[in-house]
């Protein structure tokens, strides 16, 4: 796929797979895509299309329904009063309220601190019967995501992804060389070389697709290490 999604195109949709190409202006990489050697590329299995001049990915698969004690991973879309608007991969927008960061800012710094777009890692402190939910990121274990990719799998396909007793999600730490965290909402950060975390984004799409199928983990070891085989 070559297709540009630029201004020109804000009402088409398309259906695009992880690694298509969505545009040649590394500028317009949106929410669900990636840039790669300057061309901006899907992160998802999903509908393309151009929002404010940016190329993004919305995922065909359902949405996540936050509980207290989650983590997640979620992007800045708005900043109102004393609050970050913060996209989870739900139906539900999260709050991040200012003083539920590791250190304090001031209101005028908010924007400096943390702009619309940036990728967070997050936990769910709190959610009301109107499902309003408050994030907080008061944790040393938590912050902002400055490097790597962020992608999405389907909420549904998180547990298999993890593995019984944490076995495949192990697994993948020990085979791939890539710092890898799962959100409970679907979002999996990746960090590592490009070639590195191409292979990871291309295993944790096979994990999805055959999540349901017996001996996966053994499977996903073996294709790994042959993957690793042909490259050294």
């Amino acid at each position: 796929m070559t297709e540009d999604f630029g201004m020109d195109h804000n009402n088409d949709r398309n259906v695009v797979v992880p690694g298509d190409l969505l545009s040649d202006d590394p500028k317009k990489s949106g929410e669900g895509t990636y840039v790669k050697d300057g061309k901006v590329r899907s992160l998802l299995y999903g509908m393309a299309s151009s929002y404010k001049d940016k190329v993004r990915v919305i995922p065909l698969a359902g949405k996540y329904v936050p509980a207290p004690g989650d983590t997640v991973i979620g992007t800045v879309q708005d900043i109102v009063f004393s609050n970050w608007i913060v996209n989870i991969n739900s139906p539900y927008e999260g709050l991040l309220h200012i003083s539920e960061l590791p250190r304090k800012i001031e209101m005028n710094e908010m924007s400096k601190y943390l702009r619309i777009g940036s990728s967070v890692m997050a936990r769910v402190k709190d959610v009301d019967s109107t499902m309003k939910v408050e994030l907080t990121m008061n944790d040393r274990r938590l912050g902002i995501l400055t490097r790597g990719r962020v992608a999405e799998i389907s909420p549904t396909r998180v547990p298999r992804l993890i593995g019984k007793g944490g076995s495949m999600i192990n697994m993948l730490k020990k085979e791939l060389n890539c710092n890898l965290f799962v959100g409970q909402n679907g979002r999996i950060w990746v960090d590592g070389n490009d070639d590195d975390m191409d292979l990871a984004l291309k295993t944790i799409l096979i994990i999805e697709k055959e999540a349901h199928t017996t001996g996966l983990t053994d499977r996903i070891m073996d294709f790994l290490r042959s993957e690793n085989e042909a490259r050294s």
